[in-house]
């Protein structure tokens, strides 16, 4: 009745051989040379835990993530109080090369009691079938033990078909910049990144895979990642920018766990972090026979589950609306904590019809989900494509557009909001919903 252990490498004192002479609380059942044999000998599930007694330096956030998912914790062996540091951010236990047999042994029984959610001790039976019991869905490990920052967090989604993700998301950044907010604007597209070409920047280095690297192995902390991020400055203010991956098949970058322990860090950093996303929320892992393998609508859905808000952008006319229906009853089944704030973009007369927020709103009460239609923005081409060919923000471009003037009462002053007013006149029509 023990823990099956794997181990990688010889430590000083032999600590291995320390764990096999203990006869019970664990038990060793695979030396391997280097870590992709541990690797292979964990997602075989022949172990609950695997202790890198040396080349801890090789362990990321992203291997230490794929043996969590199978139920594997690990325990690595390091004198260095850097690396020792390191491992604590990517959710790796540590413990002097020099450690006793059974105090090494305790702590690998803690690490696979806080993975799996058990209580000590967690033992197996003799009968036990090794790989039936890491079938289980493991519960997923805390990447590390700092407090939570204060920055909200605000992801920008919609469906496939351009209904103005960008370009709403850019804008959100821009306006609470403008009222001297700390923000921090995130590119999480993996399909069609295009931040950068908005806001003008001629950006070749993937500020987002660039802070995913630091992150994955462990090393990024606020001062990184502010050099990672570019600078926007406006005539209204100053905010950072983590631009998108430059090509689309270099989607394998942005890993979901590296892009969560990112997007933790910039709580820490700003006081708002706002997340340009991709429209897909396919699980598509699985779609692969190999179910460990990089998921790119991760980089969507990981910023869905840890936003405070979410804006569903969805386009106002006869192809856009039933596709935003849709969608959301998709996000409601990959990410039902979203709560999402639903907005229609690109609002015209010519695409619905006379008094185009009504009929919006009626065909919504009739036809969509029980979600309210939060915002309605104006289709103001003229002031989108002047802002596009400038490659600046709307309040710089055309500062007294509609759109602007309506993305600005979305996200800076929603409690003064107590009735929709038409974009297209001042009148208020309808009380907002409860």
């Amino acid at each position: 009745m023990s823990i099956p252990v794997v181990t990688v490498g010889q430590s000083r004192e032999d600590v291995v051989g320390g764990l096999e002479r203990l006869h019970g609380p664990v038990t060793v059942v695979r030396r391997c040379s280097e870590l992709p044999e541990l690797l292979a000998a964990c997602q075989s599930g022949l172990a609950r835990a695997a202790v890198v007694a040396e080349g801890s330096e090789g362990l990321t956030a992203s291997l230490v993530d794929r043996l969590g998912a199978v139920g594997v914790a690990v325990i690595a062996l390091t004198d260095n109080a850097d690396e020792a540091a390191r491992l604590r951010k990517i959710g790796v236990a540590s413990a002097l090369t020099g450690v006793q047999s059974a105090e090494l042994s305790d702590r690998i029984a803690d690490a696979v009691a806080r993975l799996t959610g058990m209580d000590r001790p967690l033992t197996l039976s003799a009968e036990a079938d090794t790989g039936a019991a890491l079938a289980a869905d493991p519960v997923e490990p805390k990447l590390g033990s700092e407090d939570a920052g204060s920055g909200k967090i605000i992801a920008v989604w919609g469906p496939a078909g351009s209904p103005g993700r960008t370009t709403i998301a850019a804008n959100i950044a821009g306006e609470m910049a403008a009222d001297g907010r700390d923000v921090l604007l995130v590119d999480a597209d993996t399909y069609g990144a295009s931040v950068a070409a908005v806001l003008g920047l001629l950006d070749e280095s993937a500020g987002l895979a660039q802070a995913c690297r630091l992150a994955d192995q462990g090393t990024l902390d606020t001062d990184a990642l502010r050099k990672v991020a570019s600078t926007v400055a406006t005539a209204s203010g100053t905010f950072k920018v983590l631009t998108g991956i430059t090509r689309a098949d270099r989607w394998t970058e942005i890993r979901a766990t590296a892009l969560a322990l990112v997007l933790e860090r910039a709580r820490h950093m700003a006081e708002v972090v706002v997340v340009d996303t991709g429209f897909c929320l396919e699980a598509d892992e699985e779609l692969s026979f190999d179910t460990m393998a990089p998921r790119r609508n991760a980089a969507t859905l990981c910023p869905l589950e840890v936003a405070d808000t979410v804006y569903a952008v969805g386009a106002a006319d006869p192809v856009g609306v039933p596709r935003l229906v849709r969608a959301l009853a998709e996000l409601e089944t990959a990410v039902p904590q979203a709560a999402p704030t639903v907005v229609m973009n690109k609002v015209r007369a010519s695409a619905v019809g006379r008094s185009p927020e009504r009929q919006l709103q009626d065909a919504w009460e009739r036809y969509g989900p029980a979600l309210s239609l939060t915002a309605f923005l104006p289709y103001d081409s003229a002031a989108a494509d002047a802002a596009l060919l400038a490659g600046s923000l709307l309040h710089e471009a055309a500062p007294e557009s509609t759109l602007r003037r309506a993305i600005r009462e979305m996200v800076c002053a929603p409690v003064q909001r107590k009735s929709k007013s038409s974009v297209f006149s001042s009148t208020p029509w309808r009380k907002a919903k409860d």
